[in-house]
């Protein structure tokens, strides 16, 4: 397991306001939210990067998308929309080297993104 705080929190060793669980992915509002709604879903196990993933993640990958689809339909935000990001490296915009899918929603995303 990552000793990133994201592992750290998939381990239960630091609080977070956990939103979302499954048996592969554990999802958590952003403590620096950039919309109304921002929710991290990572990885149980850990993957540093999307660069790291390999076709043996394949799976897990999609577990993590489709848990990002199922929150942000159970909140409603399926017909308004939603905007899922994953952020690659340090040019990327990757701070926290424990993969994960940002969900943003709850306003109208603009392009490009920043």
């Amino acid at each position: 397991m990552s000793d990133t705080i994201f592992g750290k929190i998939v381990r239960r060793e630091i609080p977070a306001d956990i939103v979302y669980e499954n048996d592969d992915v554990l999802a958590f509002r952003d403590l620096n939210p950039q919309a109304p709604v921002h929710v991290l879903f990572v990885p149980k196990r850990a993957i540093a990067t999307l660069n790291d993933a390999t076709a043996a993640d394949a799976e897990l990958l999609g577990k993590l998308l489709l848990a990002a689809a199922s929150y942000a339909k159970s909140q409603g935000f399926e017909k308004e929309g939603y905007r899922t990001v994953v952020n690659c490296n340090e040019q990327g915009g990757q701070t926290v080297f424990h993969l994960h899918v940002h969900l943003l929603a709850g306003r109208r995303m603009t392009w490009p993104p920043g």
